[in-house]
């Protein structure tokens, strides 16, 4: 919390200090007075770990960026203190030419006056982004700071070697999938004679808002939603009747059928992980990013990647990315705008997808190309048509983080009370949530 605090202070600072800079950029946040030099090497961030499969994936793609357009660039990994780093340099006036970073830290940002608006029309690959990615790219005022550039959106993950054992089929529905937890869970799918087995897991932390993060998937298949609205004008919608409808259904999964794996509530994504390779729980919902992990560690022959069960509204799923943000003050503008181009362009969509590890692009967002074009391996199709057909980023609003965390609080209460009632939760998670609404001036009155 401590850390937090000291991030949120910096932010003020940094944006006390962007707002009393007279100039920036042409094209940008802040004026005119900043010297252009199209020359000027490109300094990129990105929120990745130093040393990481991750951190070379995005260098090698820079360095392809370098050779199609002659700018230069230098990239800086990181991923400890990444907010109070960006903080303490736009504190200095010296913010980075670009950083890259997930797509719902968008409103965060502009709303620290640290981005500067992207003209669409300068970025001529962005007439081929899909709606979504385009619409993620919108801050509440309705103008561009973010150009979406990687995808990923979230699938069922199911072993396929206990659906055979027990003569089943891999779920479609919400009813389906609860059928098959329940046999998964009693019926010894793994053959070895214990009772050591369960149909689904889940990450209910309350750990950087893992169990809402998880559960946004039923919740928005559901037809639900944590709050409703557009632009500046929202209300809090957690008592409405999907999400009831959702909230109840996931909850009982832990407290009636008892198919989720032991300790959900006290576990974040990387004992999840292990409880679904291990052989622990036998469904996760997730992206493709675990299938290099799941394919070494488990075997690509004892699982099976299939889209998520159709809920009661429809399929939706979360989407999650990363998204290239222009910042404000720089001295090369027409340097970050054809990085920004370059890297929603096919050839930049395509080299990207290659390799084995780790991707600069997870899946493309230029519709232009199909994630088919470079990976021979079906399974990547399933989350490509995901994302397209069903993939639902979480609404860009000013800061996020507070309204996830609220939520996860909720359902991870839940996860862990089943004495708890659904409604009376829900009813106070909408009150918090109408609060934080009216803290960050979007609350619809």
């Amino acid at each position: 919390m401590h850390t937090r605090m000291k991030a949120a202070a910096l932010i003020g600072i940094a944006t006390l200090a962007l707002a009393g800079c007279s100039s920036a950029a042409p094209g940008g946040a802040g004026g005119t007075g900043v010297k252009q030099d199209e020359k000027a090497t490109l300094e990129i961030w990105t929120r990745t770990t130093p040393g990481s499969p991750s951190e070379a994936a995005t260098k090698r793609q820079v360095e392809a960026f370098e050779k199609a357009t002659g700018y230069k660039a230098e990239v800086t990994a990181i991923f400890d203190d990444f907010e109070i780093k960006l903080a303490q340099r736009a504190g200095q006036k010296d913010l980075p030419d670009i950083v890259l970073n997930d797509v719902s830290q968008l409103g965060t940002m502009q709303s620290q006056g640290i981005l500067r608006e992207i003209d669409l029309k300068d970025v001529k690959n962005s007439k081929d982004l899909t709606p979504q990615a385009l619409k993620a790219g919108k801050a509440v005022d309705g103008k561009t700071y973010g150009i979406p550039y990687s995808a990923q959106a979230n699938a069922l993950l199911i072993r396929s070697d206990w659906l055979k054992n027990l003569g089943l089929e891999a779920p479609k529905t919400w009813d389906e999938m609860e059928q098959v937890a329940k046999a998964f869970t009693e019926n010894d799918p793994d053959g070895n004679g214990k009772n050591d087995t369960y149909g689904l897991a889940v990450p209910g932390s309350t750990k950087r808002g893992y169990a809402s993060w998880y559960f946004s998937n039923f919740l928005w298949a559901a037809g639900g939603d944590f709050i409703t609205g557009s632009g500046d004008k929202w209300l809090p919608a957690m008592t409405s009747d999907a999400a009831v409808k959702a909230t109840t259904w996931f909850r009982d999964l832990q407290c009636k059928a008892g198919v989720v794996q032991p300790g959900a509530p006290s576990m974040d994504t990387p004992p999840t992980n292990e409880a679904f390779e291990s052989g622990i729980a036998g469904m996760y919902v997730t992206g493709p990013y675990m299938m290099p992990r799941f394919d070494k560690v488990l075997g690509a022959d004892k699982y099976e990647v299939v889209p998520a069960p159709k809920g009661p509204k429809d399929s939706a799923v979360l989407a999650e990315g990363g998204t290239v943000y222009l910042m404000a003050g720089s001295e090369n503008v027409k340097g970050q705008t054809a990085f920004a181009d370059w890297y929603v362009s096919p050839e930049a969509q395509k080299f990207g997808m290659e390799g084995t590890d780790a991707f600069a692009i997870q899946l493309p967002v230029n519709e232009k190309v199909k994630v088919s074009d470079v990976r021979d391996d079906a399974r990547w199709t399933v989350f490509q048509d995901a994302y397209q057909k069903s993939g639902h980023y979480a609404p860009t609003i000013p800061s996020w983080t507070p309204v996830r965390q609220m939520s996860a609080d909720t359902i991870n209460a839940l996860l862990a009370d089943c004495s708890l009632d659904v409604k009376d939760e829900l009813t106070k998670l909408d009150g918090k949530l109408t609060a934080e609404l009216l803290t960050q001036g979007i609350l619809k009155q």
